[in-house]
């Protein structure tokens, strides 16, 4: 199966460290995140990998090169959000269902593999945390997504949208239709919200997940990193 990587952003809460490279190739136990991300997906089995590129996307290409990679490169000249993004991987992925990720969020192997053998609809990944302020959190009704609540100020749970999905080639046209948000960008849940009203988005629980979001996140990262051989 196909994997679509989300890299374009320019990190922002990771600064000092993103002003020379990308926020996927900030160094985690001395090799760059991205390595651990492509080298997890090589061990679950997608050998057909798109890189959504924009920020310092020569800094990528330089990293595929250095570690040996491959991996399509397509690039998001405007940050203009993660459906947008999403969409600059259209003709890499054709019809076929494919799974999307960002690249700045480790998973499991396991639910990488899990992940991608669904085939009946659209999946959205969760996981259960003990504080979910900050985070999207996922509404289900048994297995089927009913509604995602964006960083919410109230108590909707604690089941938050882990950034990995699986699509069938049905995303394209809704993406198409998404309108700005707000801040003016198009958003990949605004897209699995139309999805999930006509009740064609399961919820996958994963067994972990690490998110690289801002710099009090590395010590953490790097210290499951230097415990577990997850890849």
């Amino acid at each position: 199966m196909k994997a679509v990587i989300l890299a374009a952003g320019k990190g922002t809460r990771m600064l000092p460290l993103t002003e020379k490279v990308p926020k996927v190739l900030i160094e985690i136990n001395g090799k760059p995140f991205l390595y651990y991300v492509l080298k997890s997906l090589q061990k679950a089995g997608y050998d057909d990998l798109c890189l959504v590129v924009g920020y310092k996307k020569e800094k990528i290409k330089e990293f595929l090169d250095e570690f040996g990679f491959k991996a399509e490169l397509v690039e998001q000249k405007e940050q203009l959000g993660t459906g947008h993004a999403l969409l600059q991987a259209r003709d890499f992925c054709e019809n076929d269902d494919f799974i999307v990720l960002g690249g700045d969020n480790l998973w499991s192997v396991d639910d990488l593999k899990d992940v991608g053998r669904k085939r009946e609809l659209n999946y959205i990944s969760g996981i259960e945390v003990k504080d979910s302020k900050g985070y999207g959190i996922l509404i289900a009704k048994g297995d089927l997504l009913a509604e995602i609540k964006e960083k919410p100020e109230r108590d909707y749970g604690n089941l938050i949208n882990a950034g990995l999905y699986k699509f069938k080639p049905e995303i394209w046209c809704v993406l198409e239709k998404v309108k700005p948000s707000p801040r003016g960008e198009i958003e990949l849940t605004d897209a699995i919200t139309s999805l999930a009203k006509k009740g064609k988005v399961k919820v996958l629980k994963l067994k972990w997940w690490l998110d690289l979001g801002k710099i009090e996140d590395i010590p953490k990262v790097e210290k499951f990193l230097s415990e577990n051989r997850v890849c």
